[in-house]
């Protein structure tokens, strides 16, 4: 088993965390990029203009699952705590024992 010192913990922590962030922004550019083409190819084809609500169907479940996943990405730190994960399997660890 490897011994991994407090830094290398933080830092694998932090670019486990980066991985994360990064993947929601991907996530809201394709979103975003898929949408605006769906959204102007619907109001060509079908002649009805912006006004119509089944232009915007995917925009809006897409979002509602866009918006989950930015939660599971930035929510936990603003409810819990920086820290809380951390000490939490301190907490854990320490009970084991």
């Amino acid at each position: 088993m490897e011994n991994f010192n407090d830094s290398d913990i933080k830092y694998l922590e932090a670019k486990k965390r980066v991985k994360r962030i990064k993947g929601f922004y991907i996530h809201a550019l394709i979103y975003v990029l898929v949408n605006v083409g769906l959204i102007i190819t619907n109001t060509s084809i079908t002649g009805e203009g912006f006004s119509s609500i089944d232009t915007y169907w995917t925009a809006i479940f897409w979002g509602i699952g866009l918006a989950g996943h930015g939660l599971s990405v930035f929510l936990p730190n603003l409810i819990l705590g920086k820290n809380w994960e951390e000490e939490k399997i301190r907490e854990l660890m320490n009970k084991n024992k």
